[in-house]
């Protein structure tokens, strides 16, 4: 469980989340929605404790200012959208630091951190890509890449800063069909950023609409989906549709504002 009661977090002269409430339960998946600048990447940076806020986020419900660093990594997997990735690293062995919190200081992976990654590989189509280099890979290969550090962690939470970002249409819906099925089968509790609002509504239970810092709507895709509020927070024109399955398709209307 992820829950986040007054979050707020500064960053220089400007308040960049203020006073955010969120409560994700074992299993579900949230969906973080927003224009650009509304504070989505901060979200997930405060909870995984990677920057400075107030307010109180817990973990499991442990507050997550006691967590030590390999506990906490144990708990939570984070995928930054644009993370530095060393270009001489093999593809295996940069996935394979997503076993870390269970490696020993001074010890080294066993058998079972490279058969977990290797299987990660596998599933993410990049079992072909694990002897090539990091600095090789196009944008979306490198993308596929850092998630699979992150699966490779085994965390019961999950938070990943656009894990579509720079993927074609086809492995967009792998990537987020293989995080439904790993959500589903292992009870795992997935926080995500989306640009594309269909998809957040897609795939997500609950939706969190960030506008300037704060939270603007929460709660099922078609209570936040609506044309009203997308019309309001990101300034586009669109008509929103249900699709096959019900769930809100979110369509752009041209000669719109």
């Amino acid at each position: 469980m992820i829950a986040t009661a007054g979050l707020s977090v500064r960053l220089g002269e400007r308040e960049v989340l203020s006073g955010v409430d969120l409560l994700v339960r074992r299993g579900e998946w949230l969906a973080v929605i927003g224009p650009n600048g509304a504070g989505k990447s901060t979200l997930l940076k405060a909870v995984m404790g990677l920057v400075a806020h107030r307010g109180d986020v817990r973990v499991d419900e442990r507050p997550s200012a006691t967590l030590k660093p390999r506990a906490r990594a144990r708990l939570v997997a984070y995928a930054p959208q644009a993370p530095e990735l060393p270009p001489g690293m093999t593809v295996f062995d940069y996935a394979l630091l997503g076993r870390t919190p269970y490696i020993s200081y001074l010890g080294r992976e066993s058998r079972h951190d490279r058969e977990v990654t290797g299987a990660v590989l596998e599933r993410l189509d990049l079992g072909s890509f694990a002897a090539r280099r990091v600095g090789e890979l196009s944008g979306g290969e490198r993308q596929r890449v850092v998630l699979a550090r992150a699966l490779a962690q085994e965390a019961p939470v999950l938070l990943l800063d656009e894990p579509t970002t720079a993927l074609d249409l086809g492995h967009q819906q792998q990537v987020l069909e293989l995080v439904d099925r790993l959500r589903r089968a292992d009870g795992l509790t997935v926080v995500t950023t989306l640009h594309d609002l269909t998809l957040a509504g897609q795939y997500a239970d609950t939706l969190l609409l960030l506008a300037a810092g704060r939270a603007a709507a929460s709660g099922e895709p078609g209570q936040v989906l609506t044309e009203a509020l997308v019309g309001t927070h990101f300034g586009a024109h669109v008509k929103i549709e249900p699709g096959p399955d019900g769930r809100p398709v979110v369509h752009l209307v041209r000669g719109g504002p």
